[in-house]
């Protein structure tokens, strides 16, 4: 610092172009840039930390966009539809499983689907759904029971023929050791209920709505067992990583979206939706929000979140409030942007969490020291303001926090609708070529 005539930390923070706050973790004694994983890894390799170093070239795909390449996701732009002229040729049908509270299932429906069975097993999921669709077929019940017993059990007979299965299974690893890991061998999972019931009624069509995490899971053999097992099942599958924000919703939401479509529709590709062109931000949904209830801070966190100003997060703290709010992990590497967070006006939301106040992950409104209420929630969700939720308040935020952004499972609708109307298409060319014969 002597030679460089920088008399100060802050001086020197301010010419690295960050704050104090994190110049001050880099100078700590506790503070290490390297992993201890990685260190383990030089040990036990018996070589220096530069011989496992890689320089990353600025044109190198990251990890999971490599992963979307190799196992077969859509990469290039022009895989991209436009959904905005797409519309049903006739009434589409669609089964859920772990239908949640309907973000999906009323997506879908704007796009052009009837549902014709929702399995959930939480109760006040189950109450929001009858709630606001009292004609929907909510089937309360676990889905191993459903499986067991058989889906069509719990459907009309004229509702077997489904054009889509949908859903968002829990994300679990399989043993691999000495297996080929088809249908059967993932069994007790809440994957194989899915690809169960998937090969009982065999759609034209699936959709699986699952986190980004899934593509690394278990460094990609867990997403890579699921399409095998859907290729063995009679589908095609493609998947992609998309962001609700590009999909007018005014919230950061990365999540991995699965496509199957039956492999003896020959021709038929599927197209993700292309991205909307305008990004709505938070001020472009929380305008003249109904009154609702919601959660507070406790006092010590609401004098904390009170020094944040808006778009700020724990970096804008005084050092020593950080280290103290913060514990361990003011040490730790990454940028930690969600922790103490109070999002602006003029962006999008941070993903919604289960819970608004959760310890590390807080969501503080712009102008007031606060969570966001119920109602805000769910118009960050792209929920409409009638869209009524039972259930206790935080069974309210869990519900809205997990579930589909609306106008997020509208465009993906739209775009499997557009791929179901060319198989309607290719079904009544065949009728035509058959009575011409």
């Amino acid at each position: 610092m002597s030679r460089k005539k920088i008399r100060t930390q802050t001086e020197l923070a301010r010419r690295m172009g960050i704050t104090k706050n994190q110049l001050s973790v880099i100078l700590s004694e506790k503070y290490d840039p390297i992993k201890s994983s990685t260190m383990q890894l030089c040990d036990a390799l018996a070589v220096p930390l530069e011989d496992i170093l890689i320089v990353k070239d600025e044109k190198q795909d990251d990890y999971c966009a490599q992963l979307e390449l190799d196992f077969g996701g859509l990469a290039k732009k022009d895989a991209y539809i436009d959904t905005s002229q797409v519309r049903p040729n006739r009434s589409f049908k669609v089964l859920e499983l772990f239908a949640g509270a309907g973000g999906l299932a009323l997506g879908l429906s704007r796009a052009g689907f009837n549902a014709v069975g929702l399995v959930e097993i939480d109760h006040d999921c189950c109450e929001t759904l009858r709630y606001n669709r009292p004609n929907w077929n909510v089937i309360e019940q676990d889905i191993v029971k459903v499986a067991e017993q058989g889906i069509r059990t719990f459907l009309r007979e004229e509702d077997w023929d489904i054009d889509l299965l949908s859903g968002g299974y829990p994300c679990q690893a399989f043993s691999y050791s000495g297996k080929k890991l088809g249908l059967n061998d993932v069994r007790g999972t809440m994957f194989y209920y899915f690809a169960d019931i998937l090969q009982d009624l065999k759609p034209k069509m699936f959709l699986v709505e699952n986190v980004r995490g899934l593509l690394s899971h278990d460094n990609g053999r867990t997403l890579q067992t699921m399409v095998n097992v859907f290729t063995e099942v009679g589908y095609k599958v493609t998947y992609k990583v998309l962001n609700a924000v590009d999909y007018n919703v005014a919230q950061k939401r990365e999540r991995l979206v699965i496509v199957g479509v039956r492999d003896d529709y020959e021709g038929i590709t599927f197209g993700y939706p292309k991205p909307s062109e305008n990004r709505l931000v938070l001020r472009d949904v929380l305008q003249d929000v109904p009154e609702s209830e919601g959660i507070e801070y406790s006092e010590k966190k609401k004098r904390v979140l009170e020094l944040v100003p808006p778009g700020g997060c724990w970096r804008d703290l005084p050092e020593e409030i950080a280290k103290e709010y913060m514990g361990k992990s003011y040490y730790s590497s990454g940028g930690r942007t969600g922790i103490a967070r109070r999002i602006a006006w003029d962006e999008p939301c941070l993903t919604l969490t289960c819970s608004p106040a959760q310890k590390q992950t807080e969501r503080c409104h712009p102008e007031e020291t606060r969570p966001f209420t119920v109602r805000e929630y769910a118009r960050i969700q792209s929920f409409p303001d009638d869209w009524h939720f039972c259930g206790s308040v935080y069974s309210k935020y869990r519900q809205i926090g997990n579930a589909v952004p609306v106008n997020f499972a509208e465009f993906i609708g739209l775009a499997i609708v557009n791929c179901l109307n060319q198989m309607t298409n290719l079904e009544a060319t065949k009728t035509i070529e058959v009575v011409a014969v």
